[in-house]
């Protein structure tokens, strides 16, 4: 009777897993398909797929990309939570090192060296290549039991026929390399950053499992008390010992570690003369899979080296200045990000298509910036209220956060290179090393307003060089969804500053839920070609990914980063102006008291003062800052006299940092190496005018 049971409620389950599996499967592919449907009424939906898969290294359009677990055709409910629970370690595991015969059948396959893969083969064994390797097998063993007769006439030895004919297959596998290798090169760089930068579960994926759990759960507990009614005297026997056993155990407090699954086992690590005790913990956000990396993370398991420096600001803002060191480098270079954006955006393209790691590979001291306005909200105060955080513009980023970042890194080299000294003896301004900037978006606009303040406070900048990616600043010309913002920010300040100082996501649960979003947008490319198109009419029309952008792992459960409403404000000011101003305080005695005028500092006006080579570069498909705002930029430089270039690429707003974009970096680390021709020509001349003084 107990075995009908159980074979009764085994066969029920599974019914019921596979009715509420097919249901919401169902339910998510008429979403699918209803967003399909409205995706091609709408007009303008050209390239609302491309990159929609993650980061931009496989632009092409394709469907869904289907997980690692499944390539076999198979699936399970333990190998699925296995595998979106693997760490980057893992992939280790797939990486072969080539013997000598491989490396001279197959030099294609060959991939450089980088500080995370040192002169090795990365080979991905999916089982249409075991199935080919058994094929082969097969085949050598027909052929060898067909020749048996011929081996036995002329006395040919086994393994003279086996070598033969292992050279026949190794030569036509070559052969089949040679035609195939860059493509499973390629492959095998993109599994490898798959790995590295996609570790989330979808809202949909997790509904799929906690509604198997629960349904685990409940034909548990049905079987058990089945289990007992069937069975009364036993269960009344198990009730007695464990209440025995309970009374026997009351009173002590002695318990076995074994029986605590929950307890925390100290570890130590290995090869280590002291090794100190650790504790280890499941991490809520590795149980609830999203990705909650850093650009630490990033950079370190890549394998470039990582450090990271507090910064603090005159107001008591904690910024984090996180870098790529060269300590012995005299030429270093500043990244600096845009709005609702982070130092991420600089790594998040791995190792082929970021500026930093680009930089760094060309012999830069990197630095990545980061503004103020992340959920965290670090000050020295730690009472610091919400509110009093947020109250913040433009004119911080420009006057508080750059002016620290820039005086750290120069403390930190002129320390490092040991020339700080003689330096300060024969000129206290020059500096052992040049530093140039990379900056896009608001990032740029800080930085001219840096530059400009700096000069009129007559302060040394430290900048050789700035390369701006599309900056803002001017903002007259623009789509008509940004207008109604001007005037909402304009109209609502008194009304919406006290409700809403800041805009940001301000609980862990709904930044959780974004993270989780952006995945499922990625599994459903109708539903995320939707999303794609709304938010390019809401820019004007602007193409840039940002469904990808989404699910960049600084958009996680645990940090965020946000805009001041101020910051807000300060550009719908801007706008309203046509012109490129310092904040408006909003009376004559605020702007008096910051500007020494009743009207703010007009920063184009002052453009002159800009003692550096800038070089401006625009997106012709930028929609969200126009190019003709760029050209304005370069316009109202070159009549002031600055040192300005001006480049243009077929770009959107976000292709300049979360693209891989291979023309940009060309061009970047271009205007970067002049940099350092002048310096050297500079040094040439100096040596040439000390030769003549001793003649």
């Amino acid at each position: 009777m107990q075995r009908l049971v159980d074979n009764f409620l085994a066969v029920t389950k599974e019914s019921v897993k596979t009715i509420t599996y097919e249901t919401l499967s169902n339910i998510v592919r008429l979403i699918n398909g209803v967003s399909a449907l409205l995706l091609s009424i709408l007009p303008g939906k050209a390239n609302i797929l491309e990159g929609i898969q993650g980061w931009e290294l496989r632009p092409k359009v394709r469907g869904p990309r289907f997980p690692r677990w499944m390539e076999d055709g198979v699936s399970s409910f333990n190998s699925f939570v296995h595998e979106l629970s693997v760490d980057l370690d893992t992939i280790s595991s797939g990486i072969e090192h080539p013997s000598e015969a491989d490396m001279e059948d197959d030099d294609d396959a060959y991939v450089p060296s980088t500080p995370l893969t040192p002169n090795i083969i990365l080979s991905r064994a999916t089982s249409f290549a075991k199935r080919e390797r058994k094929r082969r097998h097969w085949i050598v063993s027909i052929i060898m039991f067909l020749l048996i007769p011929a081996r036995l006439m002329f006395g040919i030895p086994f393994y003279f026929c086996k070598r033969i004919f292992n050279k026949g297959v190794r030569s036509h596998t070559a052969n089949h390399r040679g035609v195939s290798s860059a493509n499973t090169t390629k492959k095998a760089l993109d599994h490898v950053v798959q790995r590295a930068t996609d570790r989330r579960r979808g809202i949909i994926e997790d509904l799929h499992m906690g509604i198997e759990i629960l349904i685990e759960t409940i034909f548990d507990v049905i079987h058990h008390v089945t289990h007992c009614l069937l069975s009364p005297l036993e269960s009344l026997r198990k009730l007695l010992r464990w209440s025995y056993s309970s009374s026997s155990s009351n009173g002590t407090t002695n318990i076995n570690d074994d029986d605590n699954p929950d307890a925390i086992v100290p570890t130590t690590t290995l090869a280590k003369s002291d090794p100190t005790p650790t504790q280890k913990k499941a991490s809520v956000t590795g149980a609830l899979n999203t990705d909650a990396r850093t650009c630490r993370d990033v950079i370190t398991e890549l394998g470039y080296p990582y450090e990271a420096i507090d910064v603090v600001t005159k107001d008591g803002y904690v910024l984090l200045l996180e870098r790529i060191p060269r300590r012995d480098s005299k030429k270093a270079v500043y990244l600096q990000h845009g709005v609702f954006d982070s130092s991420m955006s600089w790594v998040s393209n791995g190792i082929v298509g970021s500026p930093a790691f680009a930089a760094y590979d060309h012999g830069y001291d990197v630095y990545l910036g980061n503004f103020r306005g992340r959920v965290s909200k670090k000050h020295i105060n730690k009472k610091l209220s919400s509110r009093q955080y947020w109250r913040y513009s433009i004119n911080e980023h420009g006057t508080q956060d750059l002016p620290a970042l820039i005086e750290k890194i120069n403390e930190v080299k002129t320390l490092e290179l040991k020339s700080l000294s003689q330096t300060e003896e024969s000129n206290p301004d020059q500096q052992p090393y040049k530093l140039c900037v990379i900056c896009h978006s608001l990032g740029g606009a800080a930085l001219l307003m840096y530059i400009i303040t700096r000069r009129v406070e007559n302060k040394p900048h430290r900048l050789s060089r700035t390369i701006m990616l599309s900056p803002a600043g001017f903002h007259h010309d623009s789509p008509f969804f940004f207008t109604v913002i001007e005037y909402s920010c304009l109209w609502l300040s008194p009304v919406l500053s006290p409700i809403c100082p800041g805009l940001y996501v301000p609980t862990r649960f709904f930044r959780m839920l974004i993270n989780k979003l952006a995945r499922d947008l990625q599994n459903y490319p109708a539903v995320g070609g939707l999303v794609q198109t709304i938010m390019g009419y809401l820019v004007g029309g602007d193409c840039s990914n940002w469904v990808g952008v989404m699910g960049l792992p600084h958009y996680n459960m645990n940090d965020m980063p946000g805009v001041s409403f101020g910051v807000a404000r300060h550009l719908a000011q801007i706008k309203h102006a046509k012109r490129f101003v310092m904040f408006d305080y909003g009376s004559r005695e605020a702007n008096m008291k910051a500007y020494g005028s009743p009207e703010p500092m007009d920063l184009g006006e002052r453009y002159n003062l800009i003692d550096i080579p800038i070089d401006l570069v625009a997106g012709m498909k930028d929609k969200v800052i126009l190019p003709s705002m760029i050209i304005h930029h370069y316009r109202l430089m070159k009549e002031a006299g600055v040192s300005a270039s001006y480049k243009q690429f077929e770009y959107a707003h976000l292709d300049f940092t979360f693209s891989h974009r291979e023309e940009l970096l060309e061009y970047v680390m271009s205007r970067l190496l002049l940099v350092e021709s002048k310096h050297r020509s500079s040094l040439k001349l100096k040596r040439k005018d000390e030769i003549l003084l001793v003649k």
